[in-house]
């Protein structure tokens, strides 16, 4: 119980909630609670109580979005030594918990179409070791409310999980990605060879999306037929974007498009990435010798 007086005292101090709030939220007696305040804490619920306000901090400014694993990375570049047990810890007692993924089914690839089909550049082929070397990309849909879905169109650096194009759009025509693709090569400028990566959807087929392709020395590479896990990697962004959006359904296409466009460029610089040892995509890249 000690430990729960030691976070309530932490927040009251800390001006994220009055007494009595914490005490009605967290059910603890009020006499009880103050005799816990006139008694002198341990050292370690003393630490405890200094470091819960920045980890309370850390989870809101991520918006639930961080787990104590990522929380304890992100204390850590602010010079914070702290464990991942000891973050998740804290979180229980301070009642927080991040975000949990939904399953769900996009149907947004129409793979019978007479246009063509690339072949799998991927099998067996070792990870890029530089940007530039590999973009994948997929769509998927926005709910939308009153008018259905809109569609959401990205490519993603593959080497640094950056999102380096993307658009959204009413309707899934070959303008989606092309635009998308159009944005990518003006922001990365890409060298010969790079490899583009994509499901069989028509839109990826079409003759302006191939003749795009074909101008910027890109080889074009798509999934084979009925393996979902050929571009697993772009799904599992998308299921991780709709988990940390909250996304559920929008007013109209301009809510979406503002939420979208402050979420990727916070997914670009801000988001901390495991597989890139706790850097942001764009923090990343800095790194990496050109």
């Amino acid at each position: 119980m000690s430990q729960l007086y030691s976070a309530a005292l932490s927040i009251i101090r800390d001006g994220t909630a009055s007494q009595r709030e914490v005490g009605e939220i967290l059910g603890f007696s009020r006499s009880a609670f103050q005799r816990f305040q006139s008694e002198p804490p341990s050292q370690r619920e003393q630490s405890d109580m200094d470091v819960l306000p920045m980890v309370i901090t850390t989870f809101h400014r991520h918006r639930r979005r961080y787990g104590a694993r990522r929380i304890a990375a992100d204390l850590k570049l602010q010079g914070v030594a702290i464990g991942r047990e000891r973050v998740a810890k804290l979180l229980g007692i301070a009642g927080l918990s991040a975000l949990q993924p939904k399953s769900f089914k996009p149907r947004t690839t129409e793979s019978r179409h007479t246009l063509g089909y690339n072949e799998n550049l991927l099998l067996e082929r070792p990870e890029p070791t530089s940007v530039n070397r590999l973009w994948v990309g997929d769509i998927t849909y926005i709910p939308i409310v009153r008018t259905g879905f809109a569609y959401m169109a990205t490519l993603m650096d593959r080497f640094s999980r950056r999102i380096i194009g993307w658009s959204l759009e009413m309707d899934m025509t070959d303008s989606l990605v092309i635009k998308t693709l159009q944005k990518a090569i003006r922001s990365r400028q890409p060298s010969r060879d790079l490899i583009h990566h994509t499901d069989r959807g028509g839109q990826y087929a079409s003759k302006k999306y191939r003749a795009i392709i074909r101008r910027s020395s890109m080889r074009q590479s798509m999934s084979r037929a009925g393996d979902c896990y050929d571009n697993a990697f772009m799904k599992s962004c998308f299921g991780t974007n709709k988990t940390e959006l909250q996304m559920t359904e929008y007013e109209n296409y301009r809510e979406a498009l503002s939420e979208l466009t402050e979420f990727i460029a916070y997914y670009n610089t801000s988001r901390l990435h495991s597989s890139l040892g706790y850097l942001s995509p764009t923090k990343f890249e800095s790194t990496v010798p050109s």
